[in-house]
């Protein structure tokens, strides 16, 4: 459960020349597949030949990750985001929707490929409040410690109704800006979201931190 509410850093995720050959790759890929996300929150596959560069910085930062996320062990194939101005990406939680299954999700990797130059922010919102959580419990079995409680999930394409709900509850937002090559890691029960770009282009790079190997 810890793992599952934690927040870390790895600089220097990738080098300078990683990230200048991945944007040059992306672009090639937004070229050539025309993709326009319908909403912010829609994500590209990039091409192999990025997933290839991503998972050989994976396999290097592995050690700092496991320090406060010892259950590490692969990630699911990355997805890309773009936004421009006035897109931004609502408050949403994805929680644990299946505690019994296994690899489990125990957090998410973001790596911006390129900051936006006013605006488009990631945080992860703390709070006390026991509206965010649920009465499921991990039984016998589980990925998880017997007893652990989880957060109710909210998605980012939730309806007006549950996101009024997560509104209403109070929160600490906590704000980052990472130096450049930076991924942030970030647990899978912590509410999470972009604010609004206001001027440029943000464009970042997300996976699944998995407990167990991924089934190709």
């Amino acid at each position: 459960m810890t793992e599952t509410l934690a927040v870390h850093t790895v600089e220097g995720f990738l080098t300078p020349d990683e990230t200048a050959e991945v944007v040059k790759l992306m672009d090639d890929h937004l070229a050539t597949t025309r993709w326009v996300p319908a909403r912010p929150s829609d994500g590209l596959a990039p091409p192999a030949s990025v997933q290839e560069i991503l998972g050989g910085a994976v396999e290097r930062a592995l050690p700092a990750i496991r320090r406060v996320f010892p259950s590490a062990v692969a990630v699911t194939p990355w997805d890309y985001h773009d936004l421009g101005p006035g897109d931004r990406i609502e408050a949403h939680v994805h929680g644990v929707s299946a505690p019994e299954s296994r690899p489990q999700r125990v957090a998410r990797v973001a790596f911006h490929l390129r900051e936006a130059e006013r605006g488009g922010e990631f945080y992860v919102d703390t709070c006390a409040s026991d509206a965010l959580w649920t009465e499921r419990t991990a039984g016998p079995g589980s990925a998880f410690a017997p007893g652990t409680r989880f957060v109710r999930e909210i998605s980012h394409h939730a309806g007006p109704r549950e996101i009024a709900a997560l509104s209403d509850v109070p929160r600490t937002r906590w704000t980052s800006a990472p130096p450049a090559g930076t991924a942030v890691v970030y647990g899978a029960q912590l509410v999470h979201g972009v604010e609004a770009v206001r001027a440029g282009r943000l464009r970042k790079l997300i996976t699944n931190l998995m407990d167990g190997p991924v089934r190709p």
